[in-house]
């Protein structure tokens, strides 16, 4: 079979909220949204249900729907999105929690919904999502009143402890919410890994269930091995690619595999990219194609059926530093070609 396979390990998956929960004397929710970091929202959002985790947070209501079928009735499930035009039925129907961002979805809320639950998230500097202080200081009364389970910001530069940003951003989460009685949440991943200051009454980590960083601790759960269509002999010279990019300075032996940038294998990590046979390393070479790989498997001793790209020698925030980018790119354009195996 030309076909990649994706295998995802669900007790890592599990081991990983369990040592972040450890981290923190708060909840530990999940963050599920972009089907799972890529890796299916459902299987994984079940396994972490069964480890403990009774909160979970999507992009957006239709994702809240999709993994509220999933779940069941039991979970809370967030919508960072807030309560957008047109989501009410599914709010409604599906039991989902909106965080609302702005006037005009609290307005949306209230009058749709009024008895539904809601949190609310707070710009405490990132200017991305949620009601400015001055916005949130002529409406809290109001929006308080109405019994909010939730007030959450989020850190812009959580993966960088020492950037300022992250205590001027925990200020005004302070000066904000301090001597609200609702439970608040600041902290994903990052947040979770700058310490005591930063939980509060609940954490939301969602990369770093998923092997990413800024957790260095965390087990590997993505491995992705690429089936070989073919293997030739090239002599010195030779060229392999797209616009000769690679030329062969030795007689040299050349393995095409099956998977390209349709299934997320960035076009850009070619030149610094590697696959593994086992133990042994094998470079990338030539352009990234959109259904196949070139790599120089000279050196092995055997010829291989499959290379691995990802797994326990090479993480996704290695890929994503040789193709310039983050780990979280890596892992949410992993391809739909794929066949998913779930382990654990």
């Amino acid at each position: 079979m030309a076909t990649a396979t994706l295998s995802i390990d669900l007790t890592a998956l599990c081991e990983n909220w369990r040592v972040l929960d450890a981290m923190t004397t708060c909840e530990t929710a999940a963050v599920v949204k972009a089907d799972g970091y890529g890796l299916g929202g459902d299987r994984p959002a079940r396994a972490l249900l069964h480890a403990g985790v009774k909160r979970f947070f999507v992009a957006s209501s239709e994702e809240g729907t999709s993994l509220r079928q999933a779940l069941g009735p039991e979970p809370e499930i967030n919508i960072l999105s807030g309560h957008m035009s047109g989501d009410t039925d599914m709010i409604s129907d599906m039991t989902l929690t909106p965080m609302l961002n702005s006037v005009d979805q609290m307005l949306r809320h209230f009058e749709a919904l009024p008895t539904a639950p809601f949190g609310v998230q707070l710009d405490t500097g990132m200017n991305r999502l949620g009601m400015e202080p001055a916005e949130w200081a002529a409406t809290r009364d109001i929006v308080l009143a109405q019994g909010p389970t939730l007030l959450m910001s989020h850190l812009a530069c959580a993966d960088d402890p020492e950037n300022p940003m992250n205590p001027r951003q925990l200020g005004a989460f302070h000066e904000m919410t301090d001597g609200i009685d609702v439970p608040r949440s600041l902290a994903a991943t990052g947040g979770i890994l700058l310490g005591d200051d930063y939980h509060f009454d609940l954490t939301r980590p969602g990369v770093g269930l998923y092997g990413g960083m800024p957790f260095v601790e965390a087990t590997p759960v993505a491995q992705l091995d690429i089936p070989v269509i073919q293997i030739r002999d090239l002599e010195p010279g030779e060229t392999v690619g797209y616009s000769n990019t690679w030329i062969a300075n030795r007689p040299s032996r050349v393995a095409t595999l099956a998977a390209g940038y349709a299934d997320g294998i960035l076009r850009a990590m070619g030149e610094d990219a590697w696959v593994h046979h086992g133990d042994t390393p094998c470079k990338v070479i030539g352009r990234i194609s959109m259904d196949m790989i070139a790599a120089d498997v000279t050196d092995l001793t055997e010829t291989p059926t499959h290379l691995q790209l990802l797994g326990g020698h090479q993480s996704v925030d290695t890929l994503a530093e040789a193709a310039g980018t983050i780990g979280y790119e890596i892992l949410t354009s992993l391809g739909e070609r794929y066949g998913r195996r779930y382990k654990g």
